[in-house]
C-alpha cells in the first residue's frame, strides 16, 4: 500500500497539477477488481465494461477529492467512491426489470411461508413447491432476484423497486440514525441466523470480498452455484426481514 506522501500532490489541498493519467493507470486494477466483485450482485443484461468505466469515472472524483490530512488511505477513500460510482450508474440505467422485483418478493413470502410453517430453515424443494416451480425454474428466479439486490445489506428492505421517500429500507426525518441502527442490528442477527453455507458465501463475499469465482474455489463448487447460494440468502432475509420492512412501510 502506498504512504500518504505517495498522494501528497493528490486533491484540493495540493498547490500543484498532479499526474493524473499516471495515477489512473496504477488504480485501474482496483476499479477493475471492484467490478467483478460488484457484477456478483448485478442481473445478467448489466455489462462488466459499463461497471469499469463507472468506477474510472469514481477513481478520477477520488484523486481530485482525496485529502490525505483525514487519516484514511488513498484506496479505502477510492473503494468507497468506485463503488459509489457503479452503483449510481446502475440506479441511472434502472438496469432491473419490474418483473424481477416482483419474483424477489414472491420468493421472499414463499420462504417465509414454508419457515414459518416448519419452524425451520426452509428448503430449496419446499419453497420451489409453494411456487408450484420446478427445480429449474426455482433456481432462475432465485438467480434473477439475486440480481435485484445490487446495492448493499440495507438495500434488501427494498426489493420491491428503486428507492423513493416512502420506500421502505429509505430513512429520513430525525430518527434516521436510530432507524438505521436498528435495521442493521436486526439483519446482523438474521445473518448470524442463515444455514452455515450461505452465512459463510455471505461472510466471504461481503466481509473477505472475494468475487464469486474465487468463493468457488475455495467451496469446491461452481462459480454459477456460488451465485445461487448467494441469491438464496438474499431471499431468506428479506423473508425474515419482513416485520421490519413492514414497521418502515407503517412509519414512512
Amino acid at each position: 500500500m502506498k504512504s500518504a506522501a505517495h498522494y501528497s500532490d493528490v486533491g484540493a489541498c495540493s498547490n500543484e497539477t498532479p499526474n493524473y493519467d499516471v495515477l489512473m493507470t496504477e488504480h485501474a486494477p482496483l476499479v477493475k477488481r471492484i467490478a467483478y466483485h460488484v457484477m456478483g450482485r448485478l442481473p445478467s443484461n448489466v455489462q462488466l465494461d459499463d461497471m469499469i468505466q463507472a468506477g474510472m469515472i469514481g477513481l478520477f472524483e477520488a484523486l481530485k477529492a482525496y485529502d490525505t490530512s483525514r487519516g484514511a488511505s488513498f484506496e479505502t477513500y477510492a473503494r468507497i467512491r468506485i463503488q459509489g460510482a457503479m452503483i449510481d450508474e446502475v440506479r441511472r440505467c434502472d438496469w432491473t426489470p419490474r418483473s424481477v422485483y416482483k419474483k424477489s418478493r414472491d420468493l421472499s413470502e414463499a420462504v417465509r411461508e414454508v419457515e414459518e410453517r416448519e419452524g425451520r430453515d426452509a428448503r430449496d424443494s419446499e419453497v420451489a413447491e409453494v411456487m408450484g416451480l420446478n427445480m429449474d425454474e426455482y433456481n432462475a428466479m432465485v438467480k434473477d432476484a439475486a440480481g435485484c439486490q445490487v446495492l448493499s445489506f440495507d438495500e434488501i428492505a427494498g426489493a420491491s423497486g428503486p428507492k423513493d421517500e416512502n420506500t421502505p429500507g429509505h430513512f429520513s426525518g430525525p430518527y434516521q440514525e436510530l432507524q438505521q441502527d436498528f435495521f442493521r442490528q436486526g439483519l446482523a442477527e438474521n445473518i448470524a441466523g442463515l444455514p452455515e453455507r450461505e452465512r459463510l458465501v455471505m461472510a466471504l463475499y461481503y466481509d473477505e470480498e472475494f468475487n464469486l469465482r474465487e468463493i468457488g474455489e475455495i467451496l469446491g463448487v461452481t462459480e454459477g452455484r456460488v451465485c445461487q447460494i448467494h441469491g438464496q440468502a438474499l431471499v431468506r432475509l428479506r423473508a425474515r426481514m419482513t416485520d421490519w420492512v413492514e414497521q418502515g412501510r407503517e412509519e414512512a
